[in-house]
């Protein structure tokens, strides 16, 4: 054993080296990449239609192939569903992962052989590039903790269907299964807070050396933690070297974060999603996120400015800009074709090419990684009035993260008609309503890490009142039914009544 974090470091630079050598020749890279999709898909249904067998290089492969939403792909999805082989890639994807997105309502994206590299492989070549950084393999020594969904997986005909983290987990390496917590038991708990408590169970007297998961479920652990230990995070853990995050935007959670740890350590972002992953920190001293050029998808960048256009300018990797805010867009060999992430990001080096993720085209909440959009919030309060035969007039909604009382919840402001003789139980109608439209929400509901949401009302004519004062008041202006920040939110709280 003691030579084997000695191997690990000499293969952690090793993989460094490669990966900053990809980054030099990222433009060719690219450019083959591309070429060698077309060319295998070109049996394909999505292919044929396409003309891939005419398409030589980008210019053409932009010309003939538009930009794609999980909409437009969805009847290449439904014929995948229902059997058929070589429709997007060649064959039949191993798995579908299923997620609820901040552009869509539930979508399965597919995951085949030569995709399943891009998950697993990015995932380590961070933590190599990490190793490879510190000179210092003791990482591995001790345990690693990756706070995921539930491996348990269903099937489409013979495909396989789960959330990403759960698929994920059937193919993490075996030599990192014998430090890897929880244990697969465990990982299969479907309600969180029992499954925390489990994972707690697990590994309080474990020598943890990195934690990986999205903030607001890491601060869930870590408060059971000191609540059991009645210790700080660092001092039940004085080898804890890394912590791993994304999903969300870490800020409005680091505060919080340092205080269970009891010091600040070192911080590792990853952009991954279903999709795809897409860039990852290979670095400490900075905090770019290095672009994933050489593992399976092909980038292009549209200006924000086109989103929604016919014709938007499409660029691919050797036109981008520095601090440039552009649409996300990716192909690659699990079948996705000039598709739309929804992810907003701009470069901030150009050499290597490395970015920071900016937000999402559309308005959504995702401030606990729920991916909550306009259609379900929209969806949901409209069969909440039928139900009890109310009308509404405006309504808005935007995440609290620890109130005063230490709670997050989803605040609904509304502007009622007609008040309904129950308020509260108008709230808990709408709120299992929402449950019920987003996974991620119901998650974070069961896991307590958010309560249910609370309703402020909003007095007769506030919201337009709010409008005419910042000067959009009129049919052209419209309120936005989501917001990821409060800026509305704390605005409108003069315009509220008790």
């Amino acid at each position: 054993m003691a030579l084997f974090p000695w191997i690990v470091l000499r293969f952690a630079k090793y993989t460094q080296k490669k990966i900053y050598r990809d980054s030099i020749h990222a433009i060719l890279i690219q450019q083959n990449l591309l070429k060698n999709l077309v060319e295998e898909a070109q049996c394909t249904k999505f292919g044929s239609d396409h003309q891939f067998t005419q398409i030589k290089n980008y210019t053409q492969f932009r010309n003939e192939v538009p930009i794609q939403d999980y909409e437009t792909l969805k009847p290449y999805i439904e014929l995948i569903k229902n059997g058929q082989e070589n429709v997007l890639w060649k064959g039949k994807p191993n798995y579908f992962a299923k997620t609820s997105g901040t552009t869509s309502g539930i979508k399965y994206i597919p995951i085949t052989k030569e995709s399943i590299p891009n998950h697993i492989n990015t995932a380590r070549n961070a933590i190599l590039c990490y190793i490879a950084e510190k000179n210092d393999a003791s990482i591995i020594k001790g345990k690693m903790i990756f706070l995921s969904g539930s491996p348990i997986l269903d099937k489409i005909k013979e495909i396989l269907v789960g959330r990403l983290s759960g698929i994920v987990n059937h193919h993490i390496p075996t030599y990192l299964r014998k430090n890897q917590l929880p244990s697969y038991k465990t990982n299969c708990i479907e309600d969180w807070e029992k499954k925390v408590e489990a994972i707690v169970a697990e590994t309080i007297h474990q020598d943890m050396r990195l934690i990986s998961g999205i903030p607001p479920w890491m601060i869930m652990y870590f408060e059971k933690l000191m609540a059991t230990s009645n210790k700080t995070v660092t001092d039940l853990f004085p080898n804890l070297k890394l912590i791993i995050h994304g999903g969300v935007n870490f800020q409005p959670y680091k505060n919080k974060l340092n205080q269970c740890l009891g010091k600040e350590i070192d911080t590792m972002e990853l952009f991954p999603a279903s999709e795809g992953f897409f860039a990852f920190q290979d670095s400490q001293t900075n905090d770019g996120l290095l672009l994933n050029v050489n593992s399976g998808i092909f980038f292009e960048f549209i200006p924000i400015e086109d989103i929604g256009k016919t014709n938007p300018i499409r660029l691919s990797l050797e036109s981008v800009q520095l601090n440039t805010q552009y649409a996300l867009i990716i192909s690659n060999n699990a079948g996705l074709w000039a598709y739309n992430t929804g992810d907003t990001i701009k470069f901030v080096q150009l050499n290597p090419y490395k970015i920071r993720v900016t937000g999402r085209i559309k308005h959504f909440i995702s401030a606990f990684g729920e991916h909550v959009i306009v259609e379900e919030v929209e969806s949901a309060i409209t069969s909440t009035a039928q139900q009890l035969s109310i009308k509404i007039k405006e309504f808005t909604v935007a995440p609290i993260i620890n109130d005063a009382n230490n709670n997050s919840y989803h605040q609904w402001f509304i502007e009622f008609d007609e008040m309904p003789n129950d308020l509260q139980n108008f709230a808990e109608i709408l709120d299992n309503i929402m449950r019920t439209k987003n996974i991620y929400y119901d998650d974070l509901i069961q896991g307590n890490i958010l309560k249910p949401l609370q309703i402020k009302l909003v007095r007769k004519h506030g919201f337009n009142e709010y409008m005419q004062s910042i000067g959009k008041l009129g049919s052209q202006n419209k309120l936005p039914k989501l917001s990821n920040d409060r800026i509305i939110a704390d605005a409108l709280l003069k315009y509220t009544i008790n």
